[in-house]
This record gives C-alpha cells, sequence and structure tokens, in this order.
C-alpha cells in the first residue's frame, strides 16, 4: 500500500458509514413512551434482562440479610473470646 492514512480513512468510513437495515428494527412508530410500571416491555431480550436484574437485587437483599445475620453472630462471639481472654489474663496476673 503506497498511502496507509487513506487505507485507514477508507475502512473507518466505510465502517461508520450509515446502513438502512438494523437487527430488531421494525417500521417507524411514534416515539416509544416509559412504560408503566407492571407493564412488560416488547422486547423479548430486554424482558430477559429485566428478570435477571430483578434476581440480582433479590439474590443481593438475601446476602445483606444473611450477612448482617453473620456480623451479629460475629460480634458476640468476639465478646465472649475477649470475656475468656480477659478472664485468662485475670488467672494469670492474679
Amino acid at each position: 500500500m503506497k498511502n496507509p492514512i487513506a487505507a485507514v480513512l477508507t475502512a473507518v468510513i466505510a465502517v461508520t458509514s450509515p446502513c438502512s437495515v438494523w437487527a430488531q428494527d421494525t417500521a417507524p412508530t411514534a416515539p416509544a413512551a416509559a412504560p408503566a410500571p407492571g407493564s412488560e416491555h416488547p422486547d423479548e431480550i430486554v424482558r430477559m434482562r429485566q428478570k435477571v436484574a430483578a434476581a440480582n437485587r433479590e439474590y443481593d437483599r438475601e446476602v445483606a440479610a444473611a450477612k448482617k445475620v453473620f456480623d451479629q453472630k460475629k460480634a458476640i462471639a468476639a465478646k465472649k473470646r475477649d470475656a475468656a481472654v480477659e478472664a485468662a489474663h485475670q488467672g494469670v496476673s492474679g
């Protein structure tokens, strides 16, 4: 190639040129308003992603609840350990 810049520019123009065919494109309709809460989106992929997001939110909620219980039990165990360590120190120094 005698001019690599021209080749790169040609490739960029070819890639970014507008195309009249798009995936999942239908006939032009009125601008879509935000779907009402509780209504389903007409696109199957969007519905799938919404379900995945809902499952992830539920998982995060359950993990947060379990972590709260774990932290509470860990604090109780730490208090017992600290009391036992204190008692052991009292027995040695007393």
